[in-house]
């Protein structure tokens, strides 16, 4: 690895896209703007927006996609998400663009994401969820595993000390007020 060979990327005035503005999707736009991006973001949801955070720009996906420097994924896997990025919509990519996926794997389609990185069509992509976890041995991921442009990591983006911290701390509550009779976070 040498840092000539992967020169570091200024984020300042760059377009950070975002799918989802929820909890997640709306404290990565805090941050991008924070990092001096211009934030654009696409939400359709259950639930509507009444309104955006402040400097973001909400537009239609596609507009999204050919317009943003990165692209990062923060949606539910439902029927009309899966394979949402697509080789038609990676096509609309600009060749120096990023795609990040934290959201659920089948969101993306591995192929066509190997397809385009191969080809030069986008810069790279990082992934932290996918269609399988773990994958099937000897899945080569779309080809994905053969790229040097995309960093693959094992679901573990929620994992820091503090979020562990937070869902201990949630699961003894939850666990204290069933035994009191008063269950919280209830699934029917």
């Amino acid at each position: 690895f040498c840092f000539w060979d992967y020169p570091l990327v200024e984020l300042d005035g760059l377009v950070m896209g975002i799918v989802g503005l929820g909890r997640i999707g709306t404290a990565v736009a805090k941050v991008a703007s924070a990092m001096g991006m211009n934030v654009l973001a696409y939400h359709k949801s259950r639930a509507p927006l009444t309104c955006p955070p402040e400097g973001v720009e909400l537009v239609e996906l596609d507009d999204l996609f050919a317009r943003s420097d990165a692209v990062s994924l923060h949606c539910p896997l439902t029927d009309e998400t899966r394979n949402l990025v697509d080789a038609r919509r990676l096509a609309m990519m600009k060749p120096t663009a990023y795609l990040i996926n934290t959201s659920r794997g089948p969101v993306v389609d591995l192929r066509a994401l190997g397809d385009a990185l191969a080809a030069g069509r986008l810069a790279g992509a990082g992934l932290d969820v996918l269609p399988v976890e773990p994958p099937d041995a000897g899945d080569d991921l779309g080809g994905l595993l053969d790229r040097d442009n995309c960093f693959i990591t094992p679901h573990i983006a929620w994992a820091t000390r503090a979020a562990r911290h937070r869902l201990l701390s949630v699961t003894a509550a939850n666990l204290a007020a069933f035994i009191e009779g008063r269950p919280v976070n209830v699934v029917s």
